[in-house]
């Protein structure tokens, strides 16, 4: 039997570095170990990042897209740019399922080629659209269109992959889709790259490193503010932050007012020396402002320090996150608050810290391995959709 034909469509993938990236770089391997062909329909990479497809079991097919200032495919004209290309090329290539990565206007996309193509397509779910746009300062009329895109998007679907319940019960909340048509594929990171076995970053002084996306609803400037609580004991600690984000440039001028010669903004790195970063530092950090639509997020972070056996401390509300922080001793979680998180840093600090080198290194990565292989997860779904739950054309 002719293995099934899967396009997989999202504005972002590998080498560009982010948690999208590699949960879609782990559905394609999943798929390709079922016995599907398939292809990946994304963008070009940003200036400066090479691509390697070399001993991949997928082919990709790139197209020239609108990038933001900071080299993201962000905002509605970038959206578009990719959306608009990535509806044509659906008319005319051939596949028996299509996978869609959020916005959801990728999602419309998607939807209407494949109901022109008559053929299923599945909805990917790692965040709810509509309520984080619901605490952003944007017009009313923006939300709303959100809202019908995603709804759309979910309901049409064939099936939607989730990233947890938490999520899933969001969005059937938002949009009605129902759950019996979900599929949960926990998050998680690439237990073959992030391990404790590896070269650490070589660096004099003790750091703490954040390694992802900085934008408002991170509020990750609330480790520089703690930071500076803890100067007058520890003058040469650090924070490394390693990654871009709409809210980086805010978080200079913090640094710069608050602990000019302590923190140091990386810029984007490669998964490999990430997780070298991860490795020598004193604790990980992550963080979700209360209140802005994430709460029931768990953010990418956590699971890369643990798979590097660091431990990470979390500054959000009480909920998920904080849940898989505290029930699996990855490391603390606190309130988004600075002096919360100072007294966390604080003990991570001290000799009998949260950094267990005899054995919380080894639990907390054989952890990982076991509840946040990004490949079990990707196999689990790409399964799951092959097993044939999809069966109703799309319509």
């Amino acid at each position: 039997m002719r293995p099934r034909k899967v396009v997989i469509v999202s504005r972002i993938f590998t080498p560009e570095p982010a948690a999208a990236s590699f949960r879609l770089r782990a559905l394609a391997r999943g798929f390709a170990a079922e016995g599907a062909d398939v292809t990946v329909l994304t963008t070009r990479p940003p200036r400066g990042m090479a691509e390697s497809t070399a001993g991949e079991p997928y082919s990709v097919v790139r197209v020239p897209v609108l990038r933001d200032e900071y080299d993201y495919v962000r905002g509605i004209p970038q959206y578009l740019s990719f959306d608009i290309q990535a509806f044509a090329r659906l008319l005319v290539m051939d596949a028996d399922i299509v996978v869609s990565e959020p916005p959801p206007t990728t999602g419309l996309a998607v939807w209407a080629s494949s109901v022109l193509r008559r053929r299923p397509y599945i909805w990917y779910n790692p965040d709810v659209w509509t309520a984080a746009t619901i605490t952003m300062d944007v017009p009313r009329i923006v939300t709303e269109l959100m809202r019908v895109a995603e709804t759309v998007s979910a309901r049409c679907a064939g099936g939607v992959i989730t990233v947890s319940e938490a999520m899933g019960a969001e969005l059937a909340k938002v949009t009605g889709v129902k759950r019996d048509k979900m599929f949960v594929a926990e998050n998680g990171i690439d237990t073959e790259i992030f391990t404790p076995d590896g070269p650490s970053e070589d660096l004099a002084d003790p750091y703490f490193v954040y390694a992802g996306s900085m934008s408002e609803w991170q509020g990750a400037d609330v480790f520089i503010h703690a930071l500076a609580q803890l100067l007058d004991e520890h003058p040469d600690v650090k924070i490394h932050f390693l990654g871009r984000g709409s809210d980086v440039e805010r978080m200079e001028r913090v640094a710069r007012e608050a602990a000019p010669n302590n923190v140091v903004f990386d810029g984007v790195q490669p998964p490999e020396r990430t997780a070298a970063f991860t490795r020598g530092a004193v604790a990980a950090l992550a963080s979700i402002v209360p209140g802005q639509g994430y709460d029931f997020s768990k953010p990418t972070k956590v699971y890369a320090a643990a798979a590097c056996g660091t431990p990470v401390i979390y500054a959000g509300a009480k909920g998920v996150a904080a849940d898989l922080v505290t029930e699996n001793g990855l490391g603390q979680a606190v309130g988004h608050d600075a002096s919360e998180v100072a007294a966390a840093m604080r003990a991570a600090l001290e000799p009998s810290g949260l950094h267990d080198r005899d054995t919380g290194v080894r639990r907390r990565s054989d952890w990982a391995r076991a509840h946040a292989s990004l490949g079990a997860s990707g196999r689990a779904a790409a399964k799951w959709v092959l097993s044939g739950f999809v069966r109703d054309r799309a319509r």
